[in-house]
């Protein structure tokens, strides 16, 4: 137990520290946080991935390839056609939290407070 009368956590093992290392990294870079958050509740394609964030298709293509070998991102095809989502809902909770916990950081109340289900502004 711990101090707040909890369980006390296993140590993780290197190899495992050295996996959430590498998606912390993957996160360190605002574009790819600006595409991780447009894909929170859709599936884009680049090109609508690079219109939504803001940034060419061959930039956003690449910033979506390290994402992709993170196991942050997923594909589907459809025709000739790639749409891209995040990998899965621990994916998802982890950016909106991180875009939550970054709202408290501000000044007033954070948007996500403000309101029966208010979300940050999506874009």
């Amino acid at each position: 137990m711990n101090a707040d009368g909890g369980p006390v956590r296993a140590p993780l093992a290197e190899d495992q520290v050295g996996l959430v290392v590498e998606v912390f990294r993957m996160l360190a870079d605002p574009t790819r946080v600006q595409v991780l958050w447009a894909l929170a509740d859709r599936e884009l394609s680049v090109n609508d991935l690079a219109a939504e964030v803001g940034k060419p298709g061959p930039s956003v293509s690449q910033h979506l390839a390290k994402l992709r070998m993170a196991r942050l991102v997923r594909t589907r095809r459809e025709g000739t056609t790639i749409y891209y989502s995040l990998e899965n809902d621990h994916v998802r909770r982890l950016v909106v939290d991180a875009v939550y916990n970054a709202e408290h950081a501000g000044p007033g109340v954070p948007a996500h407070h403000r309101g029966p289900g208010a979300e940050p502004p999506h874009r």
